[in-house]
């Protein structure tokens, strides 16, 4: 998700303590794949043990995504299909962790249905507005394998359930509705409609 909301954010609980240099770097582990590219569009499959190799890919997700200036980011943008989220609102501070979602699970929306504006790093520079829940419950495991459930409002459910259809091969794209500022904004930054797949 585009660093555009970081503003907005709002206090979560935070379980995440895997922590990486927010400073961006130049040569970024991961390339992210953009609007366009067959990997965005293939589900991902659930993590069945968190070990080493699962830490050390949430470490290279965040580097990537740091480096783009992004608030959140899901494995299947770098191309690989595992259920893995990564999310920080926090960019400024340092010292506040980023939460990792392992196998999530929405198990509860609350509040209000609310349209805001939304970004992504596989689609930069194009921003348009998403109807969403206002509040969402979710079941995940964190970095170290153990369950945990979070219940989030404002900006930081609008990244989970943003982040959460990159996992189903959605795009947020596919969510809006207004088609014509769809087609202008994507066409300025050089997409083509014709890879939005609208959710019925």
């Amino acid at each position: 998700m585009a660093s555009s909301f970081a503003k907005l954010a709002r206090s979560a609980e935070l379980s995440g303590r895997l922590q990486v240099s927010k400073d961006p770097v130049d040569n970024p582990p991961y390339d992210i794949h953009q609007l366009g590219d067959a990997v965005l569009r293939t589900p991902a499959r659930r993590i069945g043990k968190v070990d080493e190799a699962v830490r050390s890919l949430a470490r290279d997700m965040l580097v990537s995504m740091y480096a783009a200036r992004g608030i959140g980011l899901a494995a299947p943008q770098i191309g690989v299909h595992q259920q893995l989220l990564v999310i920080d609102l926090e960019l400024e501070d340092a010292a506040s962790p980023p939460l990792v979602l392992i196998n999530p699970e929405i198990t509860g929306v609350g509040g209000t249905i609310c349209t805001y504006e939304e970004g992504c790093l596989s689609i930069p520079g194009v921003y348009l507005d998403v109807v969403r829940p206002s509040v969402v419950e979710v079941s995940f495991r964190d970095e170290m394998g153990r369950p945990k459930r979070l219940k989030a409002d404002g900006l930081m459910a609008r990244c989970i359930q943003h982040e959460m259809d990159h996992l189903n091969g959605v795009l947020f794209v596919d969510r809006v509705t207004d088609d014509a500022k769809l087609r202008e904004g994507l066409s300025e930054k050089g997409f083509d409609r014709a890879d939005v797949r609208p959710i019925a």
